[in-house]
């Protein structure tokens, strides 16, 4: 499958009830409002589910072929062009659909049963894997075949990403909708331990258009999880007949929500600025540290195991809170600063497994965020939008930083992306802390620092009291 907004972290909003499906008090929730869960049984709770338990078998699968293809594709482009840049291009075309039609994508997923859609977009990702395998395997793949492909895979995961994010709700029901979201980032990141380490193999051995054949087959595992389901077992959701208006009622509705448009905000800057990886990774491997595909396969798998962390420590919390998008959000940005300036490949390796978890940190904290503060009838609508500026931001941010790691170095290019991450975050945080009457403390007793928002009038209490 292609990755939730490899979405593809923890933060729970204001203004919704436990399920996630209702308005609720939000005049004293402030900005480190916590929202808890019901106990649903542990890490792998969503897992005793038997229509989940096809779907994420199917996921692994195709997750899989999908990092063997991400990782070949990007590895083909610069061989064939030798640039950065074209590397971002490449994922710009890919991730540009959802720019110009996510919102679309959204009221699509909220009309139609999400099976069936699946079915179709599954089934039309597979075709495109295929494709590109046939040109690579026949010897007459150029670069303008990987730009259509990448911009015809983007079109179809319009529809698909809001309709897989909104279904998991439908499998799972609300009460384990936290625990299924970052089991999906945890089975996503599985397949990223796994996939670039297959694809460095084939690469080396047989050759990219294995890489891309097996990914179209891949696709068949979801096809058939999706076919063996018991829609009897499926929670109801909320259709949404056809009308006019629809997109501009949900624009309405999430402008009306800081609850939901502030961790869509931050993400749409880290998702534009800081998670352009395949250009940072393919460069630092080819003239930084002068590897190969195998070291960036390497890259890969390093920065798959702390995203692999990171979501399974998601997948444990019952409850969090604004803070904890924020803080890692911040997080994010200062290692993305200080893995540029790595002296050593061996430090820079090192440094990737902090990035991936604090990363999936952050990305887990919004998309849960969001999914639990919308209202089922509005959640496809909602998390297209989310999606639109998560992964749609690429097509300003890939080719702007592959420009500026092809004109200054691999070094500076990675540390611009960090010191977008580390000001958004700065700056919604200050925002955040203004509109809620919080501020931030720095406790160091007892010999470990903690930081907390506190409400304005704690902290006068604590002056009067001093």
């Amino acid at each position: 499958m292609v990755p939730t907004a490899a979405v593809p972290a923890g933060t729970v909003p204001t203004g919704t009830d436990s399920a996630g499906t209702g308005p609720t008090d939000t005049a004293s929730a402030g900005t480190d409002s916590v929202e808890k869960e019901p106990a649903t049984g542990g890490t792998f709770s969503s897992l005793k589910i038997r229509n989940y338990r096809l779907f994420a078998t199917g996921a692994v699968v195709s997750n899989i072929g999908t990092w063997m293809s991400r990782v070949t594709q990007d590895w083909l482009v610069l061989s064939l062009t030798g640039s950065s840049a074209a590397v971002g291009i490449t994922t710009a075309l890919q991730f540009l659909p959802m720019l110009l039609f996510g919102l679309y994508g959204g009221v699509i997923a909220d009309r139609y049963p999400k099976r069936l859609l699946l079915l179709f977009t599954q089934a039309a990702l597979g075709l495109c894997g295929l494709s590109l395998a046939v040109l690579t395997l026949s010897g007459q793949v150029q670069v303008w075949h990987v730009y259509l492909l990448a911009f015809l895979l983007g079109m179809v995961t319009v529809v698909d990403n809001p309709t897989r994010q909104s279904f998991v709700s439908e499998m799972v029901g609300p009460d384990r909708l936290r625990n299924a979201v970052s089991l999906n980032s945890a089975n996503f990141q599985s397949a990223r331990l796994i996939g670039p380490a297959v694809a460095g193999v084939l690469i080396t051995t047989v050759g990219s258009g294995w890489a891309f054949m097996l990914n179209g087959l891949s696709f068949l595992a979801p096809l058939v999880g999706l076919l063996l389901m018991r829609p009897h077992e499926l929670h109801r959701s909320v259709r949404v007949p056809r009308a006019k208006g629809q997109l501009r009622e949900g624009l309405r509705y999430v402008r009306g929500r800081p609850d939901l448009i502030w961790p869509i905000v931050l993400i749409g800057f880290i998702g534009t600025f800081g998670f352009n990886f395949p250009i940072w990774l393919t460069a630092f491997a080819h003239e930084v540290y002068e590897g190969g595909a195998g070291l960036y396969a390497f890259f890969n798998i390093l920065m798959a195991a702390g995203s692999l962390a990171g979501a399974l420590l998601a997948a444990r919390r019952r409850s969090s809170r604004i803070r904890l998008l924020i803080l890692a959000a911040m997080a994010f940005g200062l290692l993305e600063i200080a893995v540029s300036f790595s002296p050593s490949v061996w430090l820079f390796s090192l440094l990737l497994l902090p990035i991936g978890m604090i990363g999936m940190t952050t990305n887990i904290s919004a998309n849960t965020s969001v999914q639990m503060a919308a209202d089922p009838e509005m959640r496809g609508r909602v998390l297209s939008l989310y999606m639109m500026v998560f992964v749609g931001g690429t097509p300003i941010g890939g080719p702007l930083l592959g420009w500026v790691t092809d004109t200054y170095g691999a070094r500076v290019g990675f540390a611009t992306g960090g010191v977008v991450s580390l000001l958004a975050a700065a700056g919604i945080g200050l925002v955040l802390t203004r509109v809620a009457g919080v501020r931030l403390r720095l406790d160091l007793r007892g010999g470990r620092p903690h930081m907390e928002f506190v409400p304005k009038k704690e902290r006068e209490q604590l002056a009067t009291a001093a």
